[in-house]
Formats: C-alpha cells, sequence, structure tokens
C-alpha cells in the first residue's frame, strides 16, 4: 500500500473565532478516513500572509502541499475543498491539483458543497432546521452569499428556487459582490419590502463567519446590509445571526459524503 493523503482545501478566514467552521470540517473528515494522513491548504495569499504576519501561523496553497507530497512520495491523494460552489476559488485550486497528475499516480477530487441539483435540496433543508426558532409569519430570513462572476453564480439563483420549492417562500438569497444582479443588497431589500414583510434576519451564506459576515453584513458602516435595510426604513427590525455553514454538523457530513463520493470514483 503507497502513502495516501487527504487534502482539505478552503478559501480561508483571517478571523480566528470564525476558524473552527473549518476546523470542523477537516476533523470530520479525518475522523471518517483515518487511512489517509491529514493536510490542510487554503486558497487566498492574503489570508495565508495575514496568519503568518500576525500570528506566525504558517498555512500552505495547494500547491505548496502537492509539491511536498510528490516530494514525500505520496501515491494518492484525495482532495475535498470546502468550497460551496464550483466558482473561482474552486477553479484556482484544480489548476494547482492538475499540474501534478503525472507525479502522483492517483488524485480525487471531491465536489463543493452545491454542486449537484440533490446538494442543493439537502443544503436548504439543513440550514432551515438549524434556525434558532422558526420563523414568524412576518419575519423574512436574508441569507449573504458571497456572489461571483464565474458562470457558477447561477448556484444562488438555484439555492433560491430550491428554497421556494420546499415552500421557504420567505427566504432570500443575496450575494456581497452583487452578482448575480437580483442577489444585490438593493435587489434583495427591494423583494422583502414588496413581500410584505416587516421584520428581517439576516445570516451569511458561508462557510466561516468571517469578515464578510462580520462587517459586511452586520457592520456598522453605511454601506453593510444590516445599515442598509435599516436605512430603507421599511422594516420594523433587522437582526443578524453570526454563524457559518460549517459550524452545522449535517453541513459537515454533507463534505465527509463528497469526499467519500471522490474516493469510490473510478
Amino acid at each position: 500500500m503507497g502513502k495516501k493523503a487527504l487534502l482539505v482545501v478552503s478559501f480561508g478566514t483571517s478571523f480566528e473565532e470564525a476558524l473552527p467552521a473549518i476546523v470542523n470540517i477537516e476533523e470530520n473528515c479525518k475522523k471518517a478516513f483515518p487511512d489517509y494522513d491529514f493536510y490542510r491548504a487554503f486558497t487566498s495569499g492574503m489570508i495565508i500572509r495575514k496568519w503568518a504576519r500576525t500570528k506566525n501561523v504558517i498555512i500552505h496553497n495547494p500547491d505548496e502541499v502537492m509539491k511536498r507530497l510528490v516530494a514525500e512520495g505520496y501515491e494518492e491523494v484525495i482532495c475535498q475543498p470546502t468550497h460551496i460552489i464550483n466558482g473561482l476559488e474552486y477553479d484556482k485550486m484544480m489548476n494547482m491539483l492538475l499540474a501534478y497528475k503525472d507525479q502522483i499516480p492517483t488524485i480525487k477530487v471531491g465536489t463543493p458543497l452545491l454542486t449537484e441539483e440533490e446538494d442543493y435540496k439537502e443544503a436548504c433543508e439543513i440550514v432551515m432546521q438549524e434556525l434558532e426558532k422558526p420563523l414568524a409569519k412576518d419575519e423574512a430570513f436574508v441569507f449573504m452569499g458571497h456572489g461571483t462572476s464565474h458562470t457558477a453564480k447561477i448556484s444562488y439563483s438555484q439555492m433560491q428556487a430550491q428554497m421556494e420549492q420546499l415552500g421557504y417562500k420567505n427566504v432570500f438569497i443575496g450575494t456581497v459582490e452583487g452578482e448575480p444582479e437580483d442577489t444585490s443588497c438593493e435587489s434583495v431589500i427591494a423583494k422583502v419590502k414588496d413581500a410584505g414583510y416587516k421584520n428581517v434576519i439576516l445570516r451569511p451564506l458561508m462557510v466561516v463567519a468571517g469578515d464578510h459576515a462580520n462587517n459586511d453584513m452586520a457592520g456598522d458602516d453605511d454601506d453593510s446590509w444590516k445599515s442598509q435595510f435599516e436605512a430603507s426604513k421599511n422594516f420594523d427590525s433587522v437582526k443578524t445571526q453570526i454563524a457559518g455553514l460549517g459550524e452545522i454538523d449535517a453541513i459537515q457530513q454533507l463534505y465527509v459524503a463528497h469526499t467519500k463520493a471522490a474516493m469510490d470514483a473510478q
């Protein structure tokens, strides 16, 4: 039996208190596949540099880890990204991994959280079951994702459609980047207002509740989502929940299932 590695790749976070959301996924994968040596990688160079500068903690990118695995004679690498969609960061990771396809006999990659149609249904059901309390009739739940110019931006529209199919008419999907266009903060405010909801709860649609969740969503600056919802004067209350998807046990298990599917693939 040759040496086998399990590489869990995340965009990363510079918020130390948000890191457990990633660690939870990593630990569940390690527990599920004890025969594989575990490695971590982040794809964000900015976050990697910040950890080194502020905490003196060295975190490698996928290319650096793969280089090490080649040098140490690994024959099989199973990679599981903690990305939510098959977007820019996923493509960046794949390019780094594929550069080593002639040096490591077996490289298999698990899919991001939202890939297959069934993924959307499972993720939506899990997230809605995790709410702190059932939504009242006059409450709207707004999820703020990252957004992307990548073709994968359709994922946010698919999740919105899935929520509606499951009967969650008071759930709205938005994005920081405002891509797709109808997920911008202004568009979401208009949708929630037009639907007649007077109370709003904001929550991140991200693996970690880091900078975007704490500042872009829940911050006190005028351009935060919380501030923009309040400034619209359309709602009686605007509350926030700071929690990443990686903190939810069932979401962690979805990533484990995606890893297992990659391992079993021929």
